[in-house]
């Protein structure tokens, strides 16, 4: 179509077009036009871009289904030879051939539901910004610092929505992108740290030259240095004689730096010492910044500590505060870690009246926690938005209380009336959370649907602690119906939150967001608290559990943790040949060869320990043999494999260390 052509039509003329992506003609129109109540929030965006819709569109009211003029109208060549993957041609298709059709790009790594170049037989996908981008091979990369070859990009638009692997800082300019290397695990550096000296001199080690190493030497597992309470990744320099190092960061470090949180200027001393540091009080052993006049030493990243900041573990804003109080009367336990906070360094307190909230600044503003945005000075968290996804239709008074009686809820194209007592039918269920229907509850007088009234209530944006962004109420599935919940890694139905937030691929169900940061399990005599990035094993399923999931651990440093999953199943439950109910256990006395499923008769079987084959839980009593990773006898109970001549035992304890040995 001629674009001058469709730009001087009238406003109320429509243009048909058919477009390969839709099977049926789109429509043109100006969106705002179209009536917003009709068009679901997470609809309205085009499906090429997966952008608002703004000004002059192509739709399908029946489908949902909308694409920006310029989206439909651009030249896109079916196939395509592209150089993030040369080994094979890419095909143009309207979605991902994958199941539900979301995918995430191969170069940036964002999840997509629209256009994209594939090739099914490597599972690699662009989406079309990305295919849009050109690059080139990059030469002369030291093989010290990655093993696979980076392609340059002069150009990335912004695609790039993640921090350098070498600073650790947000991308930004030209930079340095490995192919090879996918989700959770991308490599990509902005120029200037692909143009480091892979060694240099500096004052802090004057015996020894610094090398420059792509990650820092192991530490102990409970080391309390700087680079390992703020969980640095990133490039080091090295020094293996003195067992020195020092972040990219500080290789730059300026003679002086001013900031407005403080009044007086900041000072560096560039040499080893060591110190602790007056903000976050975490011992350094180098260059700290020193205010003479307040008789302050911090570390370099400190100084730009924010004052005010939001994160997801708690309802109000927090406060960086470092009025140092001498005589500490009472414990102060950290919110997030639950260890003391010495309040005679800084640390973050909530800023309502009242509240006593208080967190380590490491732990306030470590990545998986704080999502980096910083609230103004000022800021009335009583002036939110509405945030409800429901019309009210009618209302009714009980006890001088207004409540809906009649709604129109964004997730059904019926009214939904209020039930506040009655009989219900044994299988009816809530839309929403999709466990049984209690009063009160909303239902549809045309068709079985059920919310229950705390369902129907629930914000369309909600934060939880599980992850650091700002979730999204959905109710879009694949085409099956399902989704899979990313926290206790099952399929689900009903609405469910989600991330819209960059390279995300977070999204929760109902259930998992009742869930908090602490948890009281029959299961343990203690506290379970939430931690993330803590690589360990479940205790109650025996599954080594990944870097980027959530888990509950026990608040008094037991050797207890429990997955989301585990976490989140019910302690009872009914099955239909059995007339009684089913009590989750936790411990059971009798041996383990015993035990069998009384459905399939067999062992219950562990798998994705770290070892080649199944494992069964067994109880040692003699003849103990050694476990394969520590060497301790495995007295009591263990996993044992039973394939023939492997002879292979170890504690479920050892099962995270033999996972990790095992990539």
């Amino acid at each position: 179509m001629d674009v001058s052509e469709c730009e001087s039509r009238t406003e109320g003329e429509t243009v048909e077009l058919q477009h390969f992506s839709h099977p049926h003609p789109l429509v043109s129109f100006k969106y705002q036009t179209v009536a917003r109540e009709e068009v679901d929030p997470e609809a309205a965006l085009c499906l090429g871009c997966e952008k608002p819709v703004e000004g002059w569109s192509y739709g399908c009211n029946q489908c949902e289904f909308y694409l920006h003029k310029g989206c439909a109208e651009l030249d896109l060549a079916p196939k395509i030879q592209h150089p993030f993957h040369p080994e094979h041609p890419l095909t143009l298709l309207p979605k991902s051939p994958y199941s539900g059709g979301l995918t995430a790009c191969s170069f940036c790594g964002k999840n997509f539901e629209g256009f994209v170049y594939n090739c099914f037989d490597c599972e690699f996908d662009l989406h079309i910004n990305c295919a849009l981008l050109q690059s080139s091979i990059a030469t002369n990369f030291p093989h010290s610092l990655h093993h696979h070859p980076l392609d340059f990009i002069q150009n990335h638009n912004e695609e790039v929505e993640r921090d350098c692997s070498g600073c650790q800082k947000p991308l930004s300019g030209p930079i340095y992108h490995c192919l090879d290397c996918s989700y959770p695990t991308f490599f990509t550096l902005h120029k200037e740290c692909v143009e480091l000296p892979l060694e240099i001199n500096h004052p802090c080690d004057r015996k020894h030259p610094l090398t420059l190493l792509p990650q820092r030497p192991a530490h102990p597992e409970k080391c309390s240095c700087y680079l390992c309470k703020i969980q640095w990744s990133g490039f080091v320099y090295s020094c293996s004689l003195c067992n020195f190092e020092l972040s990219v960061d500080y290789i730059f470090s300026p003679p002086t730096i001013t900031n407005a949180s403080h009044e007086h200027p900041w000072m560096l001393i560039s040499k080893k010492m060591s110190f602790i540091c007056d903000f976050c009080g975490i011992v350094g052993d180098h260059s700290p910044y020193l205010c003479a006049t307040c008789n302050l030493a911090v570390h370099k990243n400190c100084i730009s500590l924010p004052r005010n900041i939001r994160i997801t573990r708690h309802c109000h804003v927090i406060c960086f505060s470092y009025s140092f109080q001498q005589n500490q009367v009472e414990d102060c336990m950290c919110r997030i870690c639950f260890t003391e906070v010495d309040t005679s360094y800084g640390r973050y307190c909530c800023s309502a009246s009242g509240c006593d909230y208080i967190a380590h600044a490491h732990c306030a503003t470590n990545k998986s926690i704080w999502d980096g945005t910083i609230i103004k000075e000022g800021y009335d968290e009583r002036l939110g938005p509405s945030n409800l996804i429901t019309d009210v239709i009618e209302q009714i008074s009980i006890e001088e209380i207004m409540v809906a009686s009649k709604i129109k809820h964004s997730y059904h194209h019926h009214n939904l009336r209020l039930t506040f007592s009655g009989e219900i039918k044994d299988d009816s269920q809530c839309d929403g959370c999709m466990r049984p229907i209690s009063t009160p509850f909303y239902s549809c007088e045309q068709c079985k649907f059920f919310l229950h009234k705390d369902c129907v209530e629930l914000p369309k944006e909600m934060p939880h602690p599980f992850h650091k962004h700002l979730l999204t109420l959905s109710n879009s599935h694949d085409e099956n119906g399902c989704s899979w919940c990313t926290t206790c890694r099952r399929l689900y139905q009903g609405f469910r939150y989600r991330c819209y937030k960059g390279d995300c691929y977070f999204e929760i169900d109902i259930q998992c967001m009742l869930l908090s940061d602490t948890l009281k399990h029959p299961s343990h005599e203690h506290s379970l608290v939430l931690v993330h990035n803590e690589g360990t094993s479940c205790s109650a399923c025996f599954k080594n559990l990944l870097s980027m999931d959530v888990a509950y651990r026990c608040m008094k440093r037991c050797d207890f943790s429990l997955d989301v999953g585990c976490a989140s199943l019910p302690l009872t439950a009914w099955y239909k040949y059995d007339r009684h109910a089913l009590t989750l256990t936790f411990s059971d006395d009798s041996e383990p060869s015993q035990l069998y499923c009384d459905l399939c008769e067999k062992e219950s079987q562990i798998v994705g320990t770290g070892h080649r084959h199944p494992l069964t839980v067994v109880k040692n009593i003699w003849n103990c043999p050694p476990c394969k990773v520590c060497g301790e006898v495995c007295n009591g109970q263990a996993l044992e494999c039973k394939e023939f001549e492997c002879n292979f035992t170890v504690h479920s304890v050892c099962c995270w260390f033999l996972y990790e040995s095992s990539e």
